[in-house]
């Protein structure tokens, strides 16, 4: 394009995306976006098709997740932006930064049924932190500037821009004038009071314990969590996306905690008379009952979002603010008072259980449990690991010590089977050197299989391991264990042939059933540097724990089906 000419809508999306740094775009284009796919022809951004739409919002998400920088997806109107939801409320549970650009029907045909309309701003309300119709070219960059801004915080999340065709191929009326640089955000900082109560709270506790969410990833608060760690001494778990905030080596870290988190990280919470909630939401499946969670312990909560104070757990301190912001001050402060020894008391929480028992249902197939314990034993350090949702997710979560939370990716809000291969398709794109691993079940990874072409084609070293139960392996716990056995919908007996499947896509793959296979089937897995799948035919009737029951408290969790 010579730069006397005037810019199209379509063409200024793409230098407003060169501004924001973006340099990889997933998507799937249709007649409404279809200017912004011309003016994609020979441009320097490279776009990654994606075979549905849905792998585009996660692959987005993945790439987001596991870099920290705003992912970006394309669809078209109607089908193509509805087929975009799922990856939009999924980013907006677990705060995951997201831009949309959706096409849509030319704007005289709005409102009027119009082939492949919907009313996409309607239906992505609720599932978005903000959206918009732009309705004028003129009104476009202002509206995607800001979308981006949206995005990135202060708590991140997906933002929807839907864009006629007619405004895609209209020229800029009044071409905005050079960017002006932005200027720096100044995070936001707790009161010095907040503070202050916070640290007195703390040197008068006997039994702290930390609680550290997904706030820590987002604010990349992880150095300063490990230092306040340090210098207490005291035990400290995590959400499941907080999961690599704690250094993986510290003896006080207690594990996940929460429905099927380890025993000692939630009796340590009960027994505790402080909490510290860092960046984290006090989720149902984390707190069981609410009114029997942390019950004899002062709370202080620390958020960049004001709405999650009190929302579920009343906070005796609210830190207000940037959780790195947050965690430096707090540092500060209590590095100009004597701290009191929490040795005894992280000795004592440590003892308070076990790791996770494991189902001992005898059995000539493969564990799923041994499977991965193998495979977080034998997987370099620094592997990226993505997950699909049900049980060989919580198993992971059990099991996993990530060097970092962006190591570590799974759906934990909206718990989104499908999620596995997509967000190791976006994760890889956004770590090309590192090794990527989506653990996935046989249910899940037959939601999204469709992007093995993706991974095929862009000769993207993703590898893929199948726990296959033949089951919905965690709704069949769930009938075993709550609904009387009355096993409803939930058998997959009928699964394909996992390797010849991915032979048809170009894959390399294997299939294991005994333990004796595993060692070597692994290690072949592990040192292909392209696409592979190993298919684990596992035990249908292995279970995860422990389980808190429906409606119990973190107390009560079960650790077989005989408790």
């Amino acid at each position: 394009m010579n730069h006397a000419d005037p810019m199209t809508g379509a063409q200024l999306i793409l230098k407003v995306l060169e501004d924001e740094g973006v340099d990889v775009v997933f998507g799937y284009p249709g007649g409404a976006i279809m200017p912004l796919y011309d003016a994609l022809y020979g441009h320097s951004l490279r776009h990654i098709l994606t075979r549905h739409e849905q792998g585009a919002a996660f692959a987005a998400g993945g790439f987001a997740r596991s870099t920290g920088r705003v992912g970006v997806c394309f669809a078209t109107s109607g089908p193509g932006a509805t087929n975009l939801v799922t990856g939009l409320v999924d980013a907006l549970m677990d705060s995951v930064p997201i831009v949309a650009i959706t096409g849509q029907v030319r704007t005289v045909l709005m409102g009027t049924d119009g082939f492949q309309e919907a009313d996409v701003t309607a239906i992505t309300h609720t599932a978005t932190k903000r959206n918009v119709c732009v309705r004028s070219v003129d009104d476009l960059e202002r509206s995607l500037r800001a979308a981006f801004r949206i995005a990135r915080g202060p708590r991140p999340g997906p933002v929807l821009v839907d864009v006629p065709t007619d405004i895609l191929k209209a020229t800029l009326k009044n071409p905005s004038p050079p960017r002006e640089p932005q200027a720096r955000r100044v995070p936001a900082a707790p009161s010095r009071d907040a503070i202050r109560q916070a640290a007195d709270l703390i040197v008068a506790a006997a039994r702290p314990v930390l609680i550290v969410g997904g706030g820590a990833r987002t604010s990349d608060a992880v150095r300063e969590f490990r230092e306040l760690c340090a210098a207490l001494r005291a035990p400290h778990t995590a959400t499941i996306n907080g999961l690599g905030c704690a250094h993986p080596d510290d003896p006080r870290f207690l594990g996940m905690l929460g429905m099927h988190g380890w025993k000692a990280a939630n009796l340590a919470v009960a027994q505790a008379d402080l909490i510290l909630a860092l960046g984290m939401r006090f989720d149902d499946r984390v707190t069981g009952r609410t009114d029997r969670f942390a019950q004899k312990a002062k709370i202080v909560h620390a958020d960049i979002d004001e709405a999650e104070f009190d929302k579920i757990i009343h906070a005796d301190v609210r830190l207000h603010g940037d959780l790195r912001t947050s965690l430096r001050a707090l540092i500060d402060e209590l590095d100009r008072r004597p701290l009191p020894s929490f040795d005894s008391w992280s000795r004592e929480a440590r003892a308070l259980g076990a790791p996770p028992p494991r189902d001992h249902t005898e059995h000539s197939n493969l564990s799923a449990t041994d499977v991965l314990d193998a495979l977080v034993a034998a997987a370099p350090a620094d592997t990226i690991i993505t997950t699909d949702v049900g049980q060989h997710q919580m198993w992971m979560a059990q099991r996993v010590r990530p060097v970092d939370p962006r190591s570590f990716i799974t759906s934990a809000g909206l718990g989104t089977m499908g999620f596995g291969v997509p967000s190791a398709v976006g994760a890889q794109f956004g770590n090309p050197e590192r090794t990527v691993i989506a653990v996935c079940g046989d249910g899940g990874f037959q939601m999204t299989l469709n992007e093995l072409a993706t991974i095929r084609r862009y000769g993207l070293p993703v590898k893929i391991l199948i726990i296959d139960n033949q089951r919905l392996g965690m709704v069949r716990q769930w009938q075993e264990l709550f609904y009387e056995r009355r096993y409803s919908a939930v058998d997959l007996t009928d699964n394909p042939d996992f390797t010849a499947l991915a032979g048809a896509f170009g894959i390399r793959g294997e299939s294991i059933a005994s333990a004796p296979e595993l060692p070597g089937a692994l290690d072949r897995f592990l040192r292909l540097r392209e696409p592979a799948l190993l298919h684990c035919a596992c035990h249908p009737m292995e279970n995860v724990w422990p389980i808190i029951p429906p409606g119990g408290a973190t107390t009560e969790a079960m650790e077989s089906a005989s408790a």
